[in-house]
C-alpha cells in the first residue's frame, strides 16, 4: 500500500534551458535523506506539459536511476489521449517505476463512462500500479465517487491523489474505497483533514523545500496524534499558501533556486515570479528557516 510522503519533484533546468540531471539527482538524494515514502516525477509541478517526449523519458529514467530501490517511484504518465498514457506508462515500467500517476483526461472533458474506460484501459495494457489524479481545476472534469469506486476494484488501480477541493467528497472516497486503497491529499492544505478522516499521506508540492518536517508531520496523523498535528499545519499554513502566490510550480521553483539549489528557468508559458512575490517567497524563507 501506497503511504506517507510522495514529493512532486521539480523538474530542473539548466540556463540554456535543457534537463538539468546534476540538480535533478542532488535534489533526490535530499528527499530520500529526509525519509519521504517516494518521488513522483513528471507530474504538473514537474512541468510534465512542456516536457517533449524524450525529455519525458530521460527524467523518469534519472530518478530511477538515482534512487535505486531506496523508496517508491510514481511516474506521471497520465494524458488526454488513451494511447499515449499507455505509450508513456509502457516506458515508465521498463525504466523501473513502481508505479504510474494518471491523471483525468484534461480538455476533452471525456463523461463518466468514458473516464472510466480510460483508466481501465491503461490498466489492463500494462501491469504496473497506478494512482489516479482527480483535480478538476486543471482538469475541467471531476472524477466522482461512484467512478472511482468501480475503477478501485481493478486490482492494479491502487490509489488516488485526491486534489478535488472538496472534504465531503474526500471524506467519501475514504468511505466508498477498500481499505487497502490508498488515499492521498493532492493538496498540502488538507493533509490534515484527509488522514483525520482516515487517509493514507499526501503527494506534496511543499516537502520539495521541506521534505523533513513533511514527513514529521505526516507520522503525527499515522501516530493518531491528530493535536500536534493540528498545531503543525497551523504552524506551516502560510507556507502551504505561499507556495500557491502564482501557479504551481513557480514559487516553489524560485524558492529552491533562492536557496541556490536549481536555476531559476521555467518552461514557457510559465515564466519568473513578479517581484512582490518573490519578497513573500522570500520573507517566508526568512520566517521557516529554510
Amino acid at each position: 500500500m501506497l503511504k506517507g510522503v510522495f514529493t512532486a519533484i521539480i523538474t530542473p533546468f539548466t540556463k540554456e534551458n535543457k534537463i538539468d540531471e546534476k540538480a535533478l539527482r542532488k535534489l533526490i538524494d535530499e528527499q530520500i535523506a529526509a525519509g519521504v515514502s517516494g518521488i513522483v516525477p513528471c507530474g504538473t509541478t514537474g512541468e510534465s506539459p512542456t516536457l517533449t517526449y524524450e525529455e519525458h523519458d530521460l527524467v523518469i529514467e534519472i530518478v530511477c536511476d538515482q534512487v535505486k530501490g531506496k523508496c517508491e517511484i510514481i511516474a506521471g504518465t497520465g494524458s488526454n489521449s488513451t494511447d499515449e498514457a499507455i505509450m508513456m506508462t509502457e516506458h515508465a515500467k521498463k525504466a523501473g517505476a513502481t508505479a504510474t500517476l494518471q491523471v483525468v483526461p484534461y480538455y476533452n472533458k471525456p463523461t463518466q463512462k468514458g473516464l472510466y474506460q480510460h483508466f481501465k484501459t491503461i490498466a489492463e495494457a500494462v501491469d504496473i500500479p497506478n494512482v489516479i489524479y482527480n483535480i478538476a481545476s486543471r482538469t475541467g472534469i471531476n472524477l466522482e465517487t461512484s467512478t472511482l469506486k468501480e475503477l478501485s476494484k481493478i486490482k492494479n488501480i491502487v490509489g488516488v491523489k485526491e486534489a478535488s477541493g472538496s472534504l465531503p467528497q474526500i471524506m467519501s472516497v475514504i468511505n466508498s474505497t477498500p481499505d487497502d486503497f490508498s488515499v492521498l491529499s493532492g493538496d498540502d492544505n488538507l493533509v490534515l483533514p484527509l488522514m483525520a478522516a482516515g487517509g493514507h499521506g499526501v503527494i506534496s508540492v511543499a516537502s520539495n523545500v521541506i521534505p523533513k518536517k513533511m514527513v514529521e508531520f505526516v507520522n503525527l496523523g499515522f501516530n493518531n496524534d491528530f493535536s500536534r498535528m493540528r498545531k503543525v499545519h497551523y504552524e506551516l499554513s502560510e507556507f502551504f499558501s505561499g507556495l500557491f502566490l502564482e501557479t504551481n510550480p513557480i514559487p516553489v521553483k524560485k524558492i529552491l533556486a533562492l536557496k541556490g539549489k536549481i536555476e531559476s528557468v521555467y518552461r514557457l508559458p510559465l515564466c519568473e515570479p513578479e517581484q512582490k512575490t518573490i519578497d513573500s517567497l522570500n520573507q517566508l524563507i526568512t520566517k521557516y528557516n529554510i
